[in-house]
């Protein structure tokens, strides 16, 4: 296991109350709790840069240019 650092944060009332009963009612700690979401939204951001990294060489078109050609189009 890799060593942990230490981090203060802070919560409302009501979300400390709320992590309180579930880290009890899942028999585990407050700080595994939020380490859990922290990382699930790191790797979320690193999900959403591996799509932009994918798409970067994609065409790109303005707004302005596509209800343009949607106008053209027929289609508003």
């Amino acid at each position: 296991m890799e060593p942990t650092k230490r981090a203060t944060v802070y919560f409302s009332p009501d979300i400390h109350r709320a992590l309180r009963l579930k880290a009890a009612a899942e028999d585990r700690s407050i700080s595994d709790l939020v380490s859990e979401a922290v990382k699930h939204s790191l790797a979320e951001d690193a999900a959403d840069l591996a799509a932009f990294e994918e798409r970067a060489a994609e065409p790109t078109v303005s707004f302005e240019a596509f209800v343009k050609q949607l106008r053209r189009r027929g289609q508003i």
